[in-house]
């Protein structure tokens, strides 16, 4: 049986994973390819501002009377390209620190364990804040890598202590006595067996992304062109929203994407676990 195909399978015997999996792609197809589709809701009607879910409009309407089904599909877009970036970049950055700390130990230890933990003394959302009133975060990458820059240092203790547990195995100390390199060791035979981990990681540090571009364009600090998820909590929010039922639609409908979006990657984590763990690949 192919890898492909075992990877399938091992996706799709998580049932919480698989729904994860269905909900991620639903979401990823409706906010890349819906714009495509859809007309965007760019003019405001006066007469229908903040009505409940009706035919014409199944979510309700905005405080300028746009259909909060529309910009709830063009609202995802920049969500999940700074969740995917940042999730990334953090995972990379704490891994290659993390790891190469444990394997190595000694001196190299100390001084990274050290910087580690003086970057964990920097509060990491006020500093995002003021870097929003320094800088013009409205650029999606700029934004994705200052989160990323300031969030890897508690997953690289994470990480570290996972590579103590594993060098002293006997594959790794076999892999050291054949002569292999210290990089080969640790991405050949230390960062596959804490593929699992690493996954996970992953999936937290996407989620831990969308909270800090929520709050920032929450507070008015991320001026984005785009009116993303956050940008409609936002303005929702400004606009009163929270008063009125019908007009609590367009603060619940951003919150409830959010929140899916985020608990389709946990109840995806439970998939991950299964394809990255070797005794389960061998009984499929």
């Amino acid at each position: 049986m192919s890898e492909l195909s075992k990877t399938l399978r091992l996706l799709v015997r998580n049932k919480a994973g698989l729904v994860g999996l269905i909900l991620i792609v639903l979401i990823v197809v409706i906010s890349f390819l819906g714009p495509l589709v859809v007309p965007p809701a760019d003019t405001a009607d006066v007469s229908h501002i903040y009505t409940g879910p009706s035919g014409a409009h199944p979510l309700g309407t905005d405080f300028q009377g746009r259909d909060n089904l529309v910009q709830l599909i063009y609202g995802g877009k920049d969500m999940l390209v700074i969740a995917v970036i940042a999730g990334v970049l953090t995972t990379a950055i704490a891994v290659t620190v993390g790891a190469t700390a444990g394997f190595l130990g000694g001196r190299v230890d100390t001084v990274l364990r050290e910087v580690v933990n003086v970057w964990l003394t920097i509060p990491q959302f006020p500093l995002l804040a003021i870097l929003a009133t320094l800088l013009k975060l409205s650029d999606v990458t700029l934004l994705s890598v200052i989160i990323a820059l300031l969030s890897w240092p508690s997953l690289a203790l994470q990480v570290r202590a996972q590579a103590l547990s594993l060098r002293k195995r006997d594959y790794m100390e076999a892999a050291t006595l054949l002569g292999f390199n210290t990089p080969h060791v640790i991405w050949r035979e230390l960062l596959p067996n804490m593929m699992p981990f690493i996954a996970i990681s992953l999936i937290f540090a996407m989620t831990g992304a969308i909270y800090q571009q929520t709050g920032l364009v929450f507070l008015g600090l991320v001026p984005f062109s785009s009116a993303n998820w956050g940008v409609t909590i936002s303005l929702a929010y400004a606009k009163g929203a929270h008063f009125q039922a019908d007009s609590s639609w367009s603060l619940l409908m951003p919150v409830a994407a959010i929140v899916l979006f985020q608990l389709a990657l946990v109840w995806l984590s439970r998939s991950l676990e299964e394809v990255f763990n070797p005794r389960l690949r061998t009984e499929v």
